[in-house]
C-alpha cells in the first residue's frame, strides 16, 4: 500500500536537509538518492496519492522506456521507486501545496496552503506540469465521493460494479480496458467519435464488452446519497440512462504554475529554466524532470531521473560544506 494524504500529519514547523516539491517518478529518485548521500528528505505533492502523473493517470499502462525494465505497468513503477526511496526514511506531506518561498542565505523556508513550513537547506522542484487538478464533470457537482471519482488507483473496489467512464483519452481507455472482467458492466462515453488514447488500446477496448457510446455528454447522474445511475444525453438530444455505481471523471487535468512562478523563478513559457548542474535561477532551489528547460531537453521519465541525481549531487555541498558534488559510486559500499 503507497502513503498517501491521510496516513501522514503535517507538523506546523518541519526541518530538512532536501525539500522535493512533487513525489512522482523523478522526486521519489530524488529522495533516494538524498538519503545516499546522507541527507534527510521531505517530499511535498498536492495529490493525496505520491506517484504524480503515473498514478493519477495512468498507473496500468505499460511503461517501455525505464532503463532495466523492458516493460513496467505504471502503478509497479511507482511501487519500486517507494522501495527504493525507503531506505532515506523520507517523510511525505501529500494533499498539501508549497505556495511561499522565502531565501535566505544558509536555508530557504517553504510555506505550505495548510499554514504549516517546511525549513530546508536546499529545494528540488520536481513537479512535472506543476500543481494540477481533474477538469469537472459538470453533471458531477455534489456528486464527490458519492461515487465519482477522478482517479482509479486501485481495481479491487469495483469488482462487480456497474461504472460509467466519462473522456476519450488514455486514462479513459485503460481504465475501461483494464476493468473489463472486473466490473459488472463498462460504458465510456466520450463527446466526440475521435479518440486522444493510443490506438491498440482503442482497438482493445472497441473489440472487447465495453459500450462506447460518442457524440454524448453525461448530463446527470442520479440516486439517493450515492450514484445509482448516469443520464446521457446523445447529440440529437435523446436522452439515455444506464446503471452506475461508480462513474470515473477522465477529463484530463488543470495546470497551475502560479504559486511556483511567484516565488521568482524564471520561465521558458511553463517550464523552469536550469542550468547544466539543474540549478535554477534562485538560491539553494534546483528542478529536475519534465518540469525543466534547457538546450536539448528530452521529456522522458529516464531523463528525470538523471537530473534529480544532479540536482542531488550538485545541492549536496549546500547542506555539507565539507562534501564534493561527486558522490562515489554506489557499488563501491560504505
Amino acid at each position: 500500500m503507497l502513503p498517501r494524504k491521510d496516513d501522514v500529519v503535517v507538523p506546523q514547523t518541519h526541518e530538512t536537509d532536501v525539500l522535493i516539491v512533487g513525489a512522482g517518478p523523478a522526486g521519489l529518485f530524488g529522495a533516494y538518492y538524498a538519503g545516499f548521500r546522507g541527507m534527510s528528505v521531505t517530499l511535498v505533492d498536492s495529490l493525496p496519492e505520491i506517484g504524480g502523473q503515473v498514478s493519477a493517470l495512468y498507473p496500468e499502462k505499460a511503461i517501455l522506456d525505464v532503463a532495466g525494465f523492458p516493460v513496467i505497468k505504471g502503478r509497479e513503477l511507482i511501487g519500486a521507486l517507494v522501495e527504493q526511496a525507503a531506505s532515506a526514511k523520507p517523510t511525505y506531506l501529500l494533499g498539501v501545496t508549497a505556495n511561499a518561498l522565502t531565501i535566505h542565505d544558509d536555508h530557504v523556508v517553504m510555506g505550505l496552503d495548510d499554514g504549516s513550513e517546511i525549513h530546508a537547506k536546499v529545494v528540488v522542484v520536481t513537479a512535472g506540469i506543476g500543481k494540477f487538478t481533474p477538469r469537472p464533470l459538470p453533471a458531477g457537482d455534489g456528486w464527490e465521493g458519492k461515487g465519482l471519482v477522478f482517479f482509479v488507483p486501485s481495481f479491487a473496489e469495483y469488482v462487480g460494479k456497474d461504472v460509467v467512464i466519462v473522456g476519450g483519452g488514455d486514462s479513459a481507455f485503460d481504465w475501461a480496458h483494464e476493468l473489463e472482467g472486473i466490473a459488472n458492466s463498462i460504458t465510456l462515453v466520450h463527446r466526440r467519435d475521435q479518440f486522444r488514447a493510443h490506438q491498440a488500446t482503442i482497438d482493445a477496448v472497441l473489440a472487447g464488452k465495453t459500450e462506447v457510446i460518442t457524440k454524448a455528454q453525461v448530463s446527470a447522474l442520479t440516486g439517493e446519497g450515492h450514484v445509482e445511475g448516469v443520464e446521457i444525453t446523445l447529440e440529437d438530444g435523446e436522452v439515455v440512462t444506464r446503471p452506475a455505481q461508480a462513474v470515473v471523471a477522465a477529463l484530463g487535468f488543470i495546470a497551475d504554475l502560479t504559486a511556483m512562478k511567484e516565488w521568482g523563478l524564471e520561465f521558458d513559457k511553463r517550464h523552469i529554466k536550469v542550468d547544466t548542474t539543474t540549478r535554477t535561477n534562485l538560491h539553494r532551489v534546483f528542478a529536475a524532470g519534465d518540469i525543466t528547460e534547457y538546450d536539448g531537453k528530452v521529456r522522458l521519465i529516464a531523463v528525470g531521473f538523471g537530473e534529480v541525481a544532479t540536482s542531488i549531487n550538485n545541492a549536496a555541498p549546500l547542506v555539507f560544506p565539507d562534501q564534493g558534488v561527486f558522490p562515489g559510486h554506489s557499488s563501491e559500499g560504505s
